[in-house]
């Protein structure tokens, strides 16, 4: 199996395309074109985890976060970042990052978050915007069918739970071949009356390749009429953070308690107590201050994220209870849910050896310590 096969499947579930701009995702360091070894699943790349893959021959690291994030200029050993991408290079392992591509799906690391606390009726908190567009095309009635099918099975037609939406209107459809044309219906240089179907579908922006590879193999004329237009509305399931809802009410100093036992917690920080109780949860894997705003525009009782400052907590403002768990802390669940999808996907590979060939990796990379 190549390296790409697995990446293939990694930009399927999580696409790049759907990372923050200001983010470094996907291939970083190696050649998609070797033969896969063994995967080591890693939170961060360091020079550790690059011996640690070494030493448990996987040539291809799946990191979180990437290890090259502001670019590189040089590669003297200056600094852990390029003394990491040069041993990354010299034993030839490949390093890939997911980070916001990941963390922009309802299922990603937030989602997990939710899934440990066992949170109900889960929504994204802050939705992602122009991730949608809308394809407008018009085929011989007879011909509609085919079509659809073609745009449904390569990925159009998908809105929340539902596949297979289109809107089809009948009409006439005109034109007139001129003598270079070569009309699948029709005469050159005589005006056809064709009775067509107007499809309509949504897509998301990732699969407008596949899309459109789909509509003209498919559609029968030698010239397609059709529209591509970007849309405002929101994919319910794309966006960073989630909310949901704890099974029964909470006392707060109980809430803390939970997350202490949930994500393994020395210590926490917190805003004021309210002295309510705590039941609509926001949740945000990572640096979330950006989202309180959020959070309480949903309602949440509490939101639990990481990084925020000082002044952050003053945002709270008596109306939710704010809860810095801690950066690393907060996404600690995200490799096992990596190596978990791609277990799943590639079964016959990751079982080939007793081992497994998907490891996880066990070294340490959360830079902050508690006394």
């Amino acid at each position: 199996m190549k390296i790409q096969e697995i990446l293939n499947a990694l930009n399927d579930w999580a696409p790049m395309s759907y990372a923050e701009e200001f983010d470094n995702v996907g291939l970083l360091v190696g050649d998609a074109a070797n033969e896969l070894t063994n995967i080591l699943i890693a939170h961060d790349t360091l020079e550790e985890t690059i011996e640690e893959a070494a030493q448990k021959d996987c040539n291809l690291i799946i990191s979180f976060h990437p290890i090259i994030f502001n670019g590189l200029k040089k590669l003297t050993g200056s600094n852990y970042v390029e003394r990491t991408v040069a041993k990354a290079i010299k034993k030839d392992i490949a390093i890939y990052a997911l980070h916001t591509a990941l963390d922009n799906q309802i299922n990603g690391v937030s989602g997990v978050m939710a899934q440990k606390l066992a949170l109900q009726d889960v929504k994204v908190l802050v939705h992602k915007t122009n991730t949608l567009l809308k394809l407008r095309t018009f085929v011989p009635s007879n011909e509609a069918g085919k079509l659809r099918q073609a745009l449904f099975e390569a990925g159009a037609g998908h809105i929340g739970n539902y596949e297979n939406c289109s809107y089809n209107v009948e009409g006439m459809g005109t034109y007139l071949p001129n003598e270079q044309a070569n009309p699948t219906i029709g005469k050159r240089g005589t005006l056809q009356e064709e009775p067509e179907t107007a499809i309509t579908v949504y897509f998301e922006k990732h699969k407008q390749s596949a899309v459109m590879r789909a509509l003209f193999t498919q559609h029968p004329y030698e010239e397609v009429a059709y529209e591509v237009i970007q849309m405002q509305n929101t994919n319910q399931n794309l966006g960073l953070g989630v909310y949901g809802n704890l099974a029964t009410l909470i006392s707060e100093k109980d809430f803390l308690k939970l997350l202490k036992e949930t994500f393994k917690l020395e210590t926490l920080r917190h805003s004021q107590f309210l002295d309510k109780p705590i039941q609509k949860i926001a949740l945000l894997g990572g640096s979330g201050s950006f989202a309180i705003a959020n959070a309480k525009a949903v309602g949440a009782d509490a939101y639990v994220s990481a990084d925020f400052k000082y002044h952050d907590f003053f945002q709270a403002e008596k109306r939710l209870l704010l809860i810095d768990i801690g950066h690393y802390e907060s996404e600690r669940y995200t490799k096992n849910l990596i190596a978990d999808f791609l277990t799943k996907k590639f079964t016959n590979f990751a079982t080939s050896l007793p081992e497994g060939r998907i490891r996880i990796s066990e070294v340490k990379t959360n830079p902050v310590y508690n006394f």
